[in-house]
């Protein structure tokens, strides 16, 4: 199987405008989120798919490779399939480009996961441990079936009790795998499913066209960067982590 790591990095943010190219630590977010991915499969296996000339220019400066895509793409996976239809692989891999601290370990026990059971969509999960990111409406939280699959994604803190307490639950972590087929049929759709569209959650629309999704247990070191808040949450992460 031979993969390819794409990372789409879209300029115009809902939440959070200019969002690639925000300075985290005296690098950009997008710089950083590549720096992480070019060790797993090396530097020219890892490809930056965006719509916006100011990303271009940067990718160019820092000798990102990268794709440009239509400005019309609904989502970041709709922007990979289309990255996708000019690079060939067997294994599309999905590093979002706002995740600064991904750990590369993560992205390959995605790959490995991905290469066991060839066809499959995979996606990334860890453990929530507390109760603001179980609050949080930015973080996606999963529930699964006690094989690993996928039964629903959302926005909204699930599980939930009768009492409204938190007691045990699991957050998106926004790395995936997907086959060129599974891709394809996504991008097919050529619009937001339902139930996507309500959660802004990507992955929904596989469930919502019938695939199965496979989540994979990875480390909790990620923290997504949806708006300028994160930004310093993540300086403060490499700081504990520099010493």
């Amino acid at each position: 199987m031979e993969p390819l790591i794409l990372i789409p990095a879209r300029y115009a943010s809902t939440r959070f405008p200019g969002k690639p190219l925000a300075e985290i630590a005296g690098k950009t977010l997008l710089r950083r989120v590549w720096e992480q991915c070019a060790p797993v499969l090396g530097p020219e296996r890892v490809v930056v798919a965006t719509d916006d000339d100011r990303i271009r220019a940067h990718c160019d400066e820092h000798g990102m490779r990268y794709v440009l895509t239509p400005d019309s793409c609904p989502t970041g996976t709709d922007r990979l399939a289309s990255a996708a239809e000019s690079l060939q692989a067997d294994l599309y891999v999905n590093v979002q480009g706002d995740e600064p601290l991904v750990d590369p370990a993560d992205i390959e026990q995605v790959i490995r996961s991905a290469r066991r059971t060839p066809g499959e969509v995979i996606n990334a999960y860890c453990a929530i441990d507390s109760e603001h990111d179980y609050r949080s409406r930015t973080l996606p939280k999963v529930v699964m079936r006690p094989d690993g699959r996928l039964l629903y994604m959302s926005r909204a803190p699930i599980p939930g009790d009768k009492d409204d307490t938190f007691q045990q639950a699991w957050k998106q972590v926004c790395i995936y795998g997907f086959p060129p087929d599974a891709l394809r049929a996504y991008a097919e759709c050529g619009q937001k499913t339902d139930l996507e569209a309500i959660e802004d959650i990507e992955i929904l629309r596989f469930l919502e066209l019938g695939y199965e999704v496979t989540m994979v247990p990875v480390s909790a070191s990620s923290i997504a960067v949806d708006t300028p808040e994160d930004v310093r949450r993540v300086e403060r992460a490499l700081e504990d982590r520099d010493g």
